[in-house]
C-alpha cells in the first residue's frame, strides 16, 4: 500500500533514465535519482520514505526523515506565509506546512525562520503531506519527571505553546515547564529557543520557571548602579532607607525594596556605609 508520511521496504523491479521502479506486491512507485543515496540492483529490496511532489503523485527516498506520520520530531522553520500559516524542512525536497490553524491567533508569537517545531506529519483529504504541532497530550506522553533538585537552576527549552496565561515550554531534557504571564516580562514565540530559571518543581514532575533573576542576581545589578551613581558623585549621594520611592526609582530605575537590599549588600561587603546626614557614602 503507497501511504506517504512512511517509512516502508519495497523492491527494485527496473531502473529507466532518471528514476528506479520500485515495486510492492501490484504497487509501483518511482524512485528519483537524485533521492538515491547508495548504488542499487535490481531485485533487491531498500526501505524509502514516501512522499508526495507538488502535483500530488507519490515519490520514494532513501533520505529517511525524523518526522513521519508515526513519530514526532523537530523541524526547522524555513518560511512564513500569513495567509496560510510556516513551512517547515524535514529532509524532503520540498518544505511541508504547519497551517495556521495549529499556530496562535496573534502574529506576533509565531514561529520566525530557523525556530523549532516539535510535529509529525498528517494527510489531507486529496493525500498531500503536511504537518502537524504535537498536542499537550503528546508531550506529556513524552516527557521525563523533573527532579526536586532543579530549583534555581537554568533551563533551555523551546516554547510549544503560547497562552494568555503563560508560555508552555518543553526542555532539552524533555521536561514540562510553564511560564506564567508575570514571570516572563515578553511574551515568546512558538518555537523560539528559550532560557529560564526554575522556580518550582510540582509534584506531578512538571516545573515552574522565570524570566527574571533571583533577587540575588538582581542585587549585583542593584549594587552596581549605587556604586556608578556614587563614583559620579566623589563618592557620596543624598540618599537613605528615608528616602522617597520616587526620588530612587527615578535615580536607578529600581524599587526602594531593592535599593535598600542592594545598600544592606554593599553595607556587608564594607564598600559604602549610611551617615548621620541621610546619605551614603563610599568608604575609603
Amino acid at each position: 500500500m503507497i501511504k506517504p508520511g512512511t517509512i516502508q521496504t519495497w523492491t527494485v523491479e527496473q531502473e529507466n533514465r532518471d528514476t528506479f521502479k520500485l515495486i510492492q506486491q501490484d504497487k509501483s512507485l518511482d524512485l528519483p535519482f537524485r533521492d538515491v543515496t547508495r548504488p542499487l540492483n535490481v531485485g533487491e529490496e531498500v526501505e524509502v520514505f514516501i512522499y508526495t511532489n507538488k502535483e500530488g503523485k507519490p515519490l520514494a527516498t532513501m533520505n529517511l526523515p525524523e518526522v513521519t506520520m508515526d513519530n514526532y520530531g523537530w523541524a526547522s522553520v524555513v518560511n512564513i506565509v500569513p495567509s496560510l500559516g510556516v513551512f517547515v524542512d524535514i529532509g524532503l525536497p520540498k518544505d511541508l506546512l504547519v497551517p495556521k490553524d495549529d499556530l496562535p491567533y496573534l502574529r506576533e508569537v509565531w514561529p520566525q525562520v530557523d525556530d523549532s517545531l516539535y510535529i509529525s506529519l498528517t494527510q489531507d483529504k486529496q493525500g498531500r503531506l503536511f504537518a502537524r504541532l504535537a498536542t499537550e497530550d503528546v508531550i506529556m506522553d513524552q516527557s521525563s519527571y523533573a527532579p526536586n533538585n532543579l530549583k534555581n537552576e537554568s533551563i533551555t527549552g523551546y516554547v510549544y505553546r503560547a497562552g494568555k496565561v503563560g508560555s508552555f515550554i518543553w526542555t532539552m531534557d524533555k521536561y514540562r515547564a510553564f511560564l506564567h504571564d508575570s514571570e516572563r516580562g515578553r511574551e515568546p514565540r512558538v518555537g523560539e529557543k528559550v532560557e529560564a530559571r526554575v522556580i518550582d518543581v510540582k509534584e506531578d514532575g512538571t516545573i515552574n520557571v522565570s524570566f527574571r533573576p533571583n533577587k540575588m542576581e538582581s542585587m549585583d545589578k542593584d549594587s552596581h548602579a549605587i556604586l556608578l551613581k556614587l563614583s559620579r558623585n566623589q563618592g557620596e549621594i543624598p540618599f537613605s532607607d528615608k528616602s522617597d520611592p520616587e526620588d530612587i526609582e527615578e535615580a536607578f530605575h529600581i524599587s526602594k525594596a531593592a535599593f535598600k537590599r542592594a545598600v544592606g549588600r554593599l553595607m556587608k561587603q564594607d564598600l559604602v556605609e549610611q551617615t548621620k546626614d541621610g546619605t551614603i557614602k563610599m568608604k575609603n
